[in-house]
């Protein structure tokens, strides 16, 4: 039997549904309340074929390019594309965003700037 993953968005307006229930189906259990889904069951189901497929190979992107047979950028693009589905590329992008505020107001100069923003790449 294949299990299928519940909708994460509303059919009619788009909006992010809420899950109200669950029910175990060994004893038969029901929890009533609000619960919200977390960021992995909002993604695509190519994101999460790219996830699993990514955590399989241990991260190892030249793996995922030879098994996909994609190019590197290709493959890199890919792995850009589901960390901005998960919203984790926010993060780094608000610190870039201050860094350059701050240059900006002159609180730091521009080799400490060119400093930051090539450590928030390496992370």
């Amino acid at each position: 039997m294949q299990t299928l993953s519940p909708p994460a968005r509303c059919p009619a307006c788009s909006g992010r549904l809420q899950i109200t229930g669950l029910r175990c189906p060994d004893c038969h259990t029901e929890v009533k309340g609000t619960f919200w889904p977390n960021e992995f069951a909002l993604l695509t189901p190519e994101h999460l074929e790219f996830l699993r497929l990514y955590l399989k190979v241990r991260g190892n992107l030249k793996e995922v390019e030879r098994i996909l047979g994609l190019s590197y950028p290709t493959v890199r693009a890919r792995l850009e594309g589901l960390l901005r589905a998960l919203g984790y590329e926010e993060e780094s992008q608000v610190e870039k965003e201050e860094i350059l505020s701050r240059l900006e107001r002159g609180q730091i100069s521009a080799a400490e700037a060119a400093e930051r923003l090539r450590a928030l790449r390496k992370r």
